[in-house]
């Protein structure tokens, strides 16, 4: 039976590389959009990957998505929570919307998402589940504390759900990219663009791909003994202690 594989903020950026990396291995993949309509149909039409919007902070959305994903293609065998927003601001200006916007997008996901595939993972004994954090999840970044601590709050989730689901053949991993070249990214002022790619020991910013590839690995039958682990690729620009 083909690998179902299913990727929220899946069609662009990192996401979008994730999604045509684990389709370029024979998997059956599911993009998961929630904002731009336009791009969702573009990237539809370039890569066949079939797309599905709704929100991954609603808890009933995510369950009937995911529903109908598994009803149009099959039960979900792979989870890649990679949907995620920033609202940038300094904390003693931060707004309650702000907070709350990324908090419930970043790391309120990891639940709704998961939540909806986990059981039927546990009944079938397989599963692989890869969610994306970030560098500043494990070192913090200057207005940054909503996004920050909603990645922390990925990787504690991360471990724990491991611990939870090892024994069913169900791995969770967690990958933390440095600052990848996307329209993210793209989008700062270039000084500020110029002094990141200062502080990358290598000297530039990631590629979508390069994550992507770290994901499929952790997708692969290679990777059954991998879980609960968290993966650095930063570019040396943040050693984590693990």
């Amino acid at each position: 039976m083909t690998d179902i594989a299913l990727v929220t903020g899946g069609t662009r950026g990192i996401g979008a590389a994730i999604a045509r990396s684990l389709k370029s291995e024979g998997r059956e993949v599911a993009a998961i959009y929630h904002g731009d309509d336009d791009a969702a149909a573009e990237f539809r039409h370039n890569t066949g990957i079939p797309v599905f919007k709704w929100d991954v902070a609603d808890e009933t959305a995510c369950r009937q998505g995911v529903a109908l994903v598994e009803k149009q293609l099959g039960p979900v065998s792979v989870l890649v929570n990679n949907a995620g927003i920033a609202r940038d601001g300094l904390f003693h200006k931060m707004s309650w919307d702000q907070w709350r916007a990324v908090l419930a997008t970043n790391l309120d996901s990891m639940f709704t998402m998961t939540r909806a595939i986990i059981e039927g993972m546990r009944e079938r004994r397989f599963g692989r589940i890869i969610n994306i954090s970030s560098i500043n999840g494990q070192k913090g970044q200057v207005g940054q504390v909503n996004y920050s601590a909603a990645k922390a709050g990925v990787i504690g989730f991360t471990k724990a759900l491991a611990q939870e689901n090892a024994s069913r053949n169900i791995t969770v991993n967690a990958v933390c990219p440095g600052y990848i070249d996307t329209d993210m990214v793209a989008a700062v002022k270039e000084e500020v663009r110029d002094g990141i790619i200062a502080s990358i020991p290598v000297g530039r910013l990631g590629e979508p791909d390069e994550i992507a590839q770290a994901v499929s690995y952790l997708a692969s039958p290679k990777a059954a003994f991998c879980t609960g682990s968290v993966l650095t690729i930063n570019g040396g620009q943040y050693i984590a202690n693990g």
